[in-house]
């Protein structure tokens, strides 16, 4: 049953093939006419059917006129995908599945794409010691080609949200992708970190076998507030308060200048540096941005790309990449110069400017993405769960999977996690 949210009648335009209820709708209205509405009504919230699902090129998505519209309720929509396949990751062989009603018209367009996964991503201990070990005699030891669905720079979404409303979409996808799997030899299938709203609509892929296991999370932090100090007044206790004082203090006589633009390019070539000392120092890595990642995502998505710069006596010290959309602010990548950035506590200096800048730009959210959960928690961020969905193949292989892979999930190598209250949620209920 499909509820009635907002998503829901936008998306209404999929279930319907009625000329007149589709003019209704674009004209915002849900056809009325007497001895007509009640049928019109029932047809555009009759359940999607889909006749088929088909793994496609991404020349033949971009001819297909649904994908124009494609995530367009999220921040990153298409654009962020095409920028993705263009600047990103050319080691990935990236494709598509679409799924089609039984009109043949184009409902669901899913990215996804090829990589070789290092199977101890995340890990920590003594289990990853013994493989870096063997790791320089035997490069590819544990690394496996994996066909991941979902997004190659961020967390993955389900475009048009309604269409999953009935199970049987998300399992014919997931048969596609193990279909897909086999015969491009890849072990393993994983759904890439959906975010939790999203484990009912994915209900059905689990009953395929999939396995469910928690990824680093996202953190969002409500900043409706008049101010920043505000913010530290009512959100923070005192101590945090005090410890934060005393990290600003540290900067006070230093010149920081910061700016904010929506075009990086006039920049890169410094900022990128201070990216890949914040990238360099980091254990855990999947994607590796490019100059041209950043700067087309200023050209592209000029109205969603804020980045925010740093400076002292001329110089970049910092720099932030965030996104906007909606009441939000997304904090995407960090770039810092430690030869200053641990005596300038500049990782908070930098967020108060960002929440500063958007509280005063009338946004109420500031979401960042995952690690660095330790500030996360004293600033009183709360975390917002993402999802993987894991199988093998082979039928055989995926039952031992099943009781090797929680030991392996990432979580549970980062102690600070299960500081957050609600840190339960990683796992499903």
């Amino acid at each position: 049953m499909i509820h009635h949210d907002q998503q829901s009648f936008e998306d209404m335009a999929f279930f319907s093939h009625s000329p007149s209820l589709a003019d209704a709708i674009n004209a915002g209205e849900l056809y009325t006419r007497e001895g007509q509405a009640g049928s019109a009504l029932r047809e555009a919230l009759a359940p999607f059917h889909p006749a088929s699902v088909s793994s496609v090129s991404p020349g033949a998505v971009r001819a297909d006129a649904q994908w124009r519209n494609a995530f367009s309720s999220e921040c990153k929509d298409r654009r962020y995908y095409e920028i993705v396949e263009k600047t990103l990751h050319p080691e990935f062989d990236y494709n598509y599945f679409v799924v089609k009603d039984r009109d043949g018209k184009t409902a669901v367009t899913l990215p996804f794409f090829f990589l070789d996964q290092d199977l101890l991503t995340g890990t920590n201990g003594a289990a990853k010691s013994v493989v870096d070990s063997i790791r320089k005699v035997w490069p590819k030891f544990l690394y496996m080609k994996t066909l991941m669905v979902g997004c190659a720079a961020g967390e993955g979404h389900l475009p048009q949200p309604a269409v999953f409303e009935n199970e049987a979409v998300a399992a014919q996808i997931a048969e596609a992708a193990l279909a897909e799997a086999r015969r491009h030899r890849a072990g393993l299938i994983v759904f890439k970190e959906f975010p939790a709203k999203y484990r009912q609509k994915l209900r059905s892929v689990r009953q395929k076998g999939f396995i469910h296991l928690p990824s680093l999370p996202m953190a969002s932090l409500n900043i409706a507030y008049k101010s920043f100090d505000d913010y530290l007044a009512k959100a923070l206790s005192a101590s945090a308060r005090k410890d934060l004082r005393r990290k600003f203090k540290a900067a006070r006589n230093a010149p920081i200048e910061m700016s904010v633009v929506s075009d990086i390019t006039p920049y890169i070539d410094e900022v990128y540096l201070l990216y890949l000392q914040v990238y360099n120092r980091s254990h855990l890595h999947f994607e590796k941005l490019t100059k041209e990642y950043l700067c087309e995502l200023g050209q592209v998505m000029p109205e969603r790309v804020r980045y925010f710069l740093w400076r002292i006596n001329g110089k970049a010290i910092a720099f932030n990449l965030c996104m906007v959309h909606g009441d939000s602010i997304y904090d995407q990548y960090i770039g810092l110069d430690y030869d200053v950035a641990l005596d300038l506590h500049l990782y908070h200096y930098t967020f108060r400017d960002i929440v500063t800048w958007a509280i005063a730009n009338d946004y109420r959210w500031y979401k960042s993405n995952g690690l660095n959960y330790d500030p996360k928690f004293h600033l009183r961020m709360t975390l917002d769960p993402l999802d993987l969905y894991v199988r093998h193949r082979s039928g055989f292989a995926n039952a031992i999977m099943k009781a090797v892979l929680p030991w392996l999930e990432p979580t549970q190598y980062d102690k600070n996690l299960k500081r957050f209250p609600n840190y339960n949620e990683l796992w499903d209920s």
